[in-house]
């Protein structure tokens, strides 16, 4: 597994060593340990998440709160997803910064996304399959999240090349009503 940690403190993508042959194709996802070095304590998962959406879907950005935070492993199962964390501790020196990268079941990829970062993906296909490993168990009153097309953080979701639907990405009634970054506040101190 190639371990990479990217220019958001803590965002780190993985890269897996897949072995293909003409039955299919094998790599390990997960592995205790993987990541030592990389985060501040060791991992201990305590919930999967899995969604299945369609060409179009925006979900996210999402996070939960202190002292329910969430770290979490994303990958995508089946199809293909354009996946975006974005820094929303105050203090760190790439607050507001983001970092988007594609999660397919060809190139098995994964990003360790940290707490205190708000996490989305957009569906780049019909049913893309993701899945993810959290730190913390989901907490309703913890949860969070911001504008997909916040000005002030600009993410670039390659619309014209992901086939963005004409009149924006399909979201749930929470994501569409979802504050800006500003009116969010930093929700990490």
């Amino acid at each position: 597994m190639e371990v990479t940690a990217l220019h958001l403190s803590g965002l780190v993508k993985l890269t897996p060593r897949q072995f293909r042959d003409d039955r299919g194709a094998f790599w390990e996802t997960w592995r205790q340990g993987m990541l030592d070095g990389h985060t501040d304590v060791p991992l201990e998962f305590v919930q999967e998440n899995f969604s299945v959406s369609k060409a179009g879907t925006l979900r996210g950005l999402h996070f939960q709160r202190d002292p329910h935070a969430q770290g979490k492993l994303v990958r995508c199962a089946a199809g293909r997803v354009f996946d975006v964390a974005v820094d929303v501790r105050a203090s760190s020196p790439t607050r507001g910064q983001w970092f988007g990268c594609e999660l397919s079941s060809d190139n098995g990829c994964q990003l360790w996304i940290p707490a205190g970062f708000a996490h989305g993906f957009l569906a780049l296909c019909d049913d893309a399959a993701v899945e993810y490993r959290c730190t913390a168990y989901y907490h309703p009153e913890s949860e969070g999240c911001i504008r997909w097309d916040d000005p002030d953080v600009n993410i670039d979701w390659n619309a014209a090349d992901f086939n963005m639907p004409e009149g924006g990405p399909l979201l749930s009634p929470k994501d569409a009503a979802a504050p800006s970054l500003k009116v969010a506040g930093w929700p990490f101190a």
